[in-house]
């Protein structure tokens, strides 16, 4: 299927996925790793946690920093210095990883649709509803999981969430 008037240039099909970024993946895995070894035994490096996680060390301290900066995370420096969580982890969403990474869950920076029914645009303005209604049910969604019940499940503690179809 070709792109407007670009002659062979492909559209790739829509695989009816939504994306989280790279950076929102990451800083989700290093603090579930986190939550998983909430034993008391003190912070965990950063270098630890790349290790169990198989992320880039540079880049994962980027995100630590950001995940500080939310007061999702503590730290502490020196000798057996690192990283804890804190907040018990039933108190921590990945609604809020995500936007402490990222910023507000969004489609996109559109802007907002007229409210007076009137459109600069053909049909932009209905596109610009859909897109803050989808980025609103993702927020939503993400609300529904803190990090204590996804390391349950990690643990095979619970339900493996349901594809939505």
């Amino acid at each position: 299927m070709p792109l407007g008037n670009a002659p062979g240039r492909q559209v790739p099909p829509y695989d009816g996925r939504v994306r989280v970024s790279t950076r929102g993946d990451y800083a989700c895995r290093a603090l579930l790793s986190l939550a998983l070894r909430e034993d008391g035994a003190g912070p965990t490096s950063v270098r630890d946690i790349a290790e169990r996680t198989g992320l880039p060390q540079p880049y994962l301290e980027q995100i630590l920093l950001a995940l500080k900066g939310a007061g999702l995370v503590k730290s502490k420096r020196g000798v057996g210095g690192g990283y804890v969580l804190a907040r018990e982890p039933e108190a921590i969403k990945l609604s809020e990883i995500i936007s402490a990474v990222d910023g507000p869950i969004t489609l996109g920076d559109f802007g907002e649709p007229h409210q007076d029914g009137a459109c600069d645009h053909e049909g932009q303005c209905v596109l610009l509803a859909v897109w803050k209604e989808t980025g609103d049910h993702m927020r939503r969604h993400l609300e529904g999981y803190t990090l204590a019940r996804v390391a349950a499940i990690a643990r095979g503690e619970g339900p493996w969430p349901d594809p939505v179809v």
